[in-house]
């Protein structure tokens, strides 16, 4: 199950979750992206790739087994901002999602993050003609 949006009722902070199983797939730090990706499989047939743009600072685990991003309180936010080092002036345009995962917490400081679902290959498009389509995107 995916919720592209703030759906959970029991926490309002949810802006999106999925039981899908999530792997830490690629995080360039020259291009300041991270991908996590949850593969296809009999009951998913399609790829899901959570993509974070102009990310800053992270804290993760390599997997996820359902995940849930959330908005973190303003004093969170900000003790994190400030641990990154981003300069006062450019800290209102950022974003701090927390991610949840069962025990395991983390969080991602970026400015951009997306869901796209489409594909079939584990490795990526296949192809230009491939469709992925965004479901989920959120920028502060």
């Amino acid at each position: 199950m995916t919720t592209p949006s703030r759906s959970d009722e029991a926490d309002p902070s949810v802006v999106f979750a999925s039981a899908r199983m999530f792997s830490l797939w690629r995080y360039a730090i020259g291009h300041s992206q991270l991908l996590l990706r949850s593969a296809p499989d009999s009951s998913n047939p399609e790829r899901l790739d959570l993509l974070f743009e102009g990310v800053s600072a992270v804290q993760l685990v390599s997997r996820y087994e359902g995940l849930e991003l959330h908005t973190l309180d303003e004093a969170e936010r900000e003790r994190i901002i400030e641990m990154s080092g981003v300069p006062a002036r450019l800290r209102p345009g950022q974003l701090v999602l927390g991610l949840r995962s069962g025990s395991k917490v983390g969080y991602v400081h970026c400015l951009k993050a997306s869901a796209y679902l489409g594909g079939t290959s584990i490795m990526g498009p296949s192809g230009p003609s491939e469709s992925i389509d965004v479901i989920w995107s959120l920028r502060r």
